[in-house]
């Protein structure tokens, strides 16, 4: 192993670290897997990313790329060991083009410094995964990341033009361009969006962006029952309103949130509640504000709070942003599993998640996007005397929910991806037929199988 360590630093130099630190650092994500590599590339270009691959191949090494690292489920885990290529350094935004309606960044540019970026130029960057702040482009384009805004604007794929991508070879692909509309063979932009590093490493992306909205507008409202939450967000479709993003909360986090932020937060009776966000022209937003305003509250809402300035709108989002706080204060581990359900199918996810609770005493709290389907669900792991986890039921309990899911023709994952917390149920997701497909693409760009292996369970 030494020798091909000194050989890999030969090459690329001080790009190469073996200190303990930089191998923990990049052993895994936000998930509670960790696996240490034998080196990092802690790569500045995509010469350096070329050239970390063909020494890979050249002696059979795995490799598993990383970019920020904020993943929540393994999928930057090098289970395998090898070399861990990290893009984290190639912060670059290359290019904001208004006139084109594009921007060219590198990899490892996160996504809030992108979206400042854009916004100088009065123009939009519309992805938004809740790290933005932390999470990187590559990343999210490897996940094909969403976020609230997806309901108006969709997920990261849609903002995609182009990239450039290091193959299993090391080979440089450049795929799609900066046009907007381009029939020029295969989607292969799309082959490499949600591929999770698995069939090629993203070192630069051409993007799509769009004016920035002139105003943005907000309502919060919260209902004596969750049904009624999700009959307002159905109302609101139904009237013709496209808002940017619709969150959905339960019961059980709107109580911790009480309990974490004070019992003035929200109604005492409420059993759910939602954020309705939406965005245009300034005209048009104030007008539109007040019809989804009076929508909610011929819902039934028992409260209803408008939010007009930027200011007001941004005090709603740190209130939503709480939630995912509160659930922690409550001393239990969650996990948090972003399933996708029809929008039709909320109230039955919910009665659901509540019978699984009474059933087994285990809480269960859902919040998340409603307007798209996408519900954080958190199975809450209960704690032994001792203070430990008691993970078997839980774990238990989250199979009992992917099994509902896709019963339900829905989807194990909206946002965070397969990796390694996902594998389990991934052939049941997807089936055999798709199976086959995945692993025929896999062989054919990866033969040697050295890109985060492990991974999806291939």
């Amino acid at each position: 192993m030494k020798h091909w360590i000194n050989e890999l630093k030969s090459q690329l130099g001080d790009c190469v670290s073996t200190a303990p630190d930089v191998l923990q650092a990049h052993a895994g994500d936000k998930w509670h897997a960790a696996a240490l590599p034998q080196a990092v590339v802690l790569a500045e270009c995509t010469e350096h990313v070329a050239a970390a691959m063909k020494f890979a191949v050249q002696h059979n090494i795995p490799v598993t790329a990383r970019g920020a690292g904020v993943g929540y489920v393994g999928g930057c885990v090098p289970v395998k060991g090898g070399i861990v290529i990290s893009v984290a350094r190639m912060q670059r935004i290359i290019e904001v083009n208004a006139a084109d309606g594009v921007a060219v960044v590198e990899a490892g540019v996160l996504t809030a410094d992108l979206q400042e970026a854009c916004l100088k130029q009065g123009w939009f960057y519309p992805p938004d995964p809740a790290s933005r702040k932390e999470s990187s482009i590559g990343g999210n384009i490897a996940t094909n990341a969403g976020g609230p805004r997806c309901l108006k604007y969709g997920v990261t794929r849609a903002y995609v033009l182009g990239l450039q991508v290091v193959l299993a070879d090391g080979s440089v692909l450049n795929c799609g361009g900066r046009t907007h509309k381009n029939k020029q063979g295969f989607d292969l932009v799309g082959l490499f969006c949600g591929s999770e590093g698995m069939l090629g490493i993203i070192t630069q992306a051409t993007l799509r962006i769009i004016p920035a909205p002139q105003a943005r507008m907000a309502l919060h409202a919260s209902f004596p029952q969750f049904a009624l939450a999700a009959a307002a967000v159905q109302n609101i479709l139904q009237g013709g309103h496209l808002p940017a993003a619709m969150e959905i909360t339960d019961a059980f986090t709107l109580s911790a949130a009480r309990n974490h932020l004070g019992p003035g937060i929200f109604p005492t009776d409420a059993q759910g509640h939602i954020i309705v966000e939406i965005d245009g022209r300034e005209d048009a937003v104030n007008a539109e504000l007040t019809d989804i305003e009076e929508i909610l509250k011929q819902t039934g809402a028992s409260q209803v709070v408008t939010a007009r300035t930027e200011t007001e709108v941004e005090a709603i989002w740190r209130l939503r942003r709480e939630f995912s706080y509160s659930l922690k204060a409550t001393g239990l581990t969650k996990l948090n599993e972003d399933i996708v359900i029809p929008r039709s199918a909320l109230v039955k996810l919910v009665e659901f998640c509540a019978a699984m609770q009474q059933e087994t005493g285990i809480p269960v709290a859902c919040f998340g996007h409603s307007g798209d389907g996408n519900i954080h669900t958190n199975i809450m792991v209960l704690k032994d005397e001792e203070g430990k986890d008691i993970r078997p039921p839980a774990d238990a309990l989250v199979h009992k929910l992917f099994d509902w899911v896709l019963a339900h023709g829905g989807s194990i994952t909206g946002e965070h991806g397969i990796g390694l917390a996902k594998a389990p149920w991934f052939h049941q997701a997807v089936g055999a037929e798709a199976i086959a497909v995945h692993k025929a693409l896999k062989a054919a760009l990866d033969p040697q199988g050295l890109l985060n292996p492990g991974k999806m369970g291939l």
